[in-house]
C-alpha cells in the first residue's frame, strides 16, 4: 500500500515540475493537477492535498537518491516548486520564520481583572490557545517546541534559516534566573541541533528542574556562538514582561540571553484605569520602562487594551491618541485588542453588576479605526486579538476576522493609513528600482530618533531601520547603562519578503543590498549629528552580517567606529 501511495504522489509531483518548467502556475492550474491525481485514488483518501506532496517532495529531496535524480530539479525549479506548493505563505511574507514557544505554569505578582486563570497555563493564558496546546503536548520543554514547529514549518514550504523566536508566559522575570537560563539555552540547541539527537520524550517536570542547575553562562555563549553559521539562525529574540520588572539589572540580564525585543503589558496609560484592572504599575513606571528600554537599544512591542473596565469609547481614542504621540511613548509595535469576557475571571462580576459591558461591534470597530488612524509611520500594529477560543469568551468580540473588518472599514474612511502592517509588501514582488528611502525624525523624552524606510511608489514598505540617538541628560538619569555619550544604536533592521535562505538570492526584497543601505545611512545621520560610535543590538544569528558591514563584537552589542 505504502510503495502505491507513493507511486501516485510520484506521478503528481511529476506533472507539477513538469508544467512548472514551462511557466509559473496558478493556484487554478495547481489545483487541476492534484484533482487529476486525486481521482485515482481508489480508497477516497485525499492523498494528494498540498500538505502530503509537499512533505514527500522534501523527504525524497532530502533523500538525494535514484527518485531524486530522476525528477532532474535544479535550485531555480525547486525554489519554484516550494513556492508554488507552499501552504499559509504569510506565515512567512516578513521574511523570517516565526516560531512562539510558551513557559511553564506559573503565577504572576498582578491581579488583573479581566485575566484568565487556567492552573495548566502561566498566567493570562488559555489551553485552548494554539501556542499554548503546541507547549502542552511538548511538555513544555522549550527543545521539543522549537523542533517539532520546525518540523511543521518546513513541511508547509517554509524556510527555517532565520528564525524570530518569541517566548510568552506571562511574565518572563518573575521565573527563576536558573529557569530564564535554561530555557534559552534549549532554544538555541533547538536550533543548533540540525540531526535533531537530542530529542526526546519528557514526562515530567522533574526532568526540567534537573536540566536548569546544569546551565551555565559560559555553557550559554558557546551555543550562541555555534547558532551564528548554524542551518537556523536566531535573527529575533522577543520576551514578554511588565513594565514594573525592567531595570538596568534585568535588561542586561536580557541581552545577555540574546534578546532584541521586549513585549510589555500596557494595557492603558491613566492610572485609574489600571488601578481597577488590577494592574500594579503606574503611569510613571511605564515611562521609566520605555525609556530604559530604548536606551538599551531594545524594540518594544507594547500592549494596548481598549475596553477595559472603567474605559469608554471615547476615553479609549484619547488615551491612544497620547500613547501613539506623546514623546514618552510613541511605541515601536503594539497589540491592539479589545477586552474580552472569560470565565472565572474578576471580571464576570463587573459584568453582572453592569459597570462593565463589552463595547458593540459597530463602537469596536470605530474605536480600532480611530486608534489605527492615529498611529504613526513608525509603528507597526502587529494583532488586534488573542488567540482565545470563541467558546472560552462569555461575551465580547469572537470574530477572529476583527483586522480585517478594521481594514475594510479604513478603506471606506480614509486612505492615510500609515501604520506598517497596513503598508507592508508581504507577498507582493519587489521593483527595487522603484524604491525610494524616506527618512522620518521623531522625538521620545530619552532619545532621537530616525526611522528610514524603503517605500514604493504607492506608499507600500519594503523595509525599514530605527536609529536612536540617546540624549545626554537621559544619559545621566540612569546607573548602570552599557552605552555612553556618543554613542549612537540603531535599534532594528528589517527587510521584507519571504523568508530566504541566509546566503540565498530571489525575487524578495531580501539579499539585494538594501539592509546594507538602510545601515550605512544610518551611520551618516549620526556621525552628522555628533556621534562618534553606533551600536547595534543584533541578533545572535546576524552577527557575521553586521561583523562585514563594520561592526566589532563588543560587550552586549557589536560597535562601529564612525570615520
Amino acid at each position: 500500500m505504502a510503495a502505491l501511495y507513493n507511486g501516485y504522489v510520484d506521478e503528481a509531483v511529476r506533472d507539477i515540475l513538469d508544467a512548472l518548467r514551462e511557466r509559473e502556475l496558478s493556484p487554478s492550474e495547481l489545483d487541476r493537477i492534484i484533482r487529476k491525481h486525486s481521482k485515482r485514488a481508489h480508497d477516497g483518501r485525499r492523498i494528494f492535498a498540498k500538505k502530503r506532496i509537499l512533505p514527500y517532495y522534501l523527504k525524497v529531496k532530502e533523500e538525494g537518491g535514484s527518485v531524486w535524480q530522476s525528477w532532474n530539479v535544479g535550485d531555480e525549479l525547486d525554489g519554484r516548486f516550494i513556492r508554488a506548493m507552499q501552504m499559509k505563505p504569510r506565515r512567512t511574507a516578513s521574511g523570517v520564520a516565526t516560531i512562539t514557544v510558551i513557559t511553564k505554569p506559573w503565577p504572576c505578582a498582578n491581579s488583573c481583572v479581566y485575566c484568565p486563570n487556567d492552573e495548566r497555563m502561566p498566567k493570562s493564558y488559555l489551553s485552548d490557545e494554539p501556542a499554548c496546546q503546541r507547549a502542552e503536548r511538548n511538555f513544555f520543554h522549550p527543545y521539543l517546541q522549537v523542533a517539532s514547529r520546525l518540523r511543521t514549518l518546513q513541511q508547509m514550504g517554509h524556510d527555517t534559516g532565520k528564525v524570530e523566536l518569541i517566548v510568552l508566559g506571562g511574565t518572563w522575570l518573575d521565573y527563576p534566573r536558573e529557569y530564564r537560563r535554561w530555557f534559552i539555552s534549549e532554544l538555541f540547541c533547538a536550533l543548533n541541533d540540525d540531526d535533531k539527537a537530542r530529542e526526546h520524550a519528557l514526562s515530567n517536570t522533574d526532568d526540567l528542574a534537573h536540566d536548569e542547575a546544569c546551565i551555565s553562562g559560559a555553557d550559554l555563549a558557546k551555543l550562541q556562538t555555534r547558532n551564528e553559521a548554524a542551518q537556523h539562525r536566531v535573527v529575533g529574540l522577543v520576551v514578554e514582561t511588565r513594565p514594573d520588572t525592567v531595570t538596568p539589572g534585568a535588561l542586561a540580564e536580557l541581552r545577555q540571553l540574546g534578546c532584541t525585543k521586549l513585549q510589555l503589558g500596557i494595557q492603558s496609560i491613566d492610572d485609574d484605569i489600571l488601578h481597577m484592572n488590577g494592574r500594579k504599575e503606574t503611569v510613571e513606571t511605564i515611562r521609566r520602562s520605555l525609556e530604559l528600554a530604548r536606551l538599551f537599544g531594545f524594540k518594544t512591542h507594547t500592549h494596548f487594551m481598549v475596553n477595559l473596565l472603567g474605559a469608554t469609547p471615547e476615553s479609549d481614542k484619547r488615551d491612544y491618541r497620547v500613547f501613539a504621540n506623546d514623546p514618552a511613548y510613541s511605541p515601536d509595535e503594539v497589540k491592539l485588542y479589545p477586552c474580552a469576557l472569560v470565565g472565572g475571571t474578576e471580571l464576570v462580576e463587573r459584568y453582572e453588576d453592569g459597570s462593565w459591558k463589552p463595547y458593540s461591534e459597530e463602537e469596536l470597530i470605530d474605536v480600532l479605526c480611530d486608534c489605527m488612524l492615529h498611529t504613526r509611520p513608525f509603528t507597526r500594529v502587529s494583532r488586534m486579538i488573542r488567540d482565545i477560543s470563541a467558546k472560552d469568551i462569555l461575551v465580547g468580540n469572537k470574530k477572529t476576522n476583527l483586522r480585517q473588518l478594521v481594514d475594510e472599514e479604513l478603506q471606506n474612511r480614509s486612505d492615510d493609513v500609515r501604520e506598517i502592517r497596513f503598508r507592508e509588501i508581504a507577498t507582493e514582488e519587489v521593483v527595487l528600482d522603484d524604491l525610494r528611502l524616506d527618512e522620518v525624525a521623531y522625538g521620545t523624552t530619552a532619545t532621537d530618533e530616525v526611522f528610514l524606510q524603503w517605500v514604493t511608489p504607492s506608499g507600500m514598505i519594503a523595509g525599514f531601520l530605527r536609529l536612536s540617538m540617546p540624549h545626554e541628560a537621559a544619559l545621566e538619569r540612569y546607573e548602570s547603562l552599557p552605552i555612553g555619550a556618543g554613542e549612537a544604536m540603531i535599534r532594528e533592521v528589517h527587510v521584507y519578503g519571504f523568508a530566504t535562505a541566509v546566503d540565498s538570492k530571489g525575487s524578495s526584497a531580501q539579499h539585494h543590498g538594501l539592509g546594507k543601505q538602510l545601515v550605512e545611512r544610518a551611520c551618516r545621520i549620526a556621525k552628522e549629528a555628533g556621534y562618534d560610535r553606533v551600536n547595534v543590538i543584533s541578533a545572535v544569528g546576524t552577527r557575521e552580517y553586521y561583523r562585514k558591514l563594520g561592526f566589532s563584537d563588543n560587550g552586549l552589542y557589536q560597535q562601529r567606529v564612525l570615520e
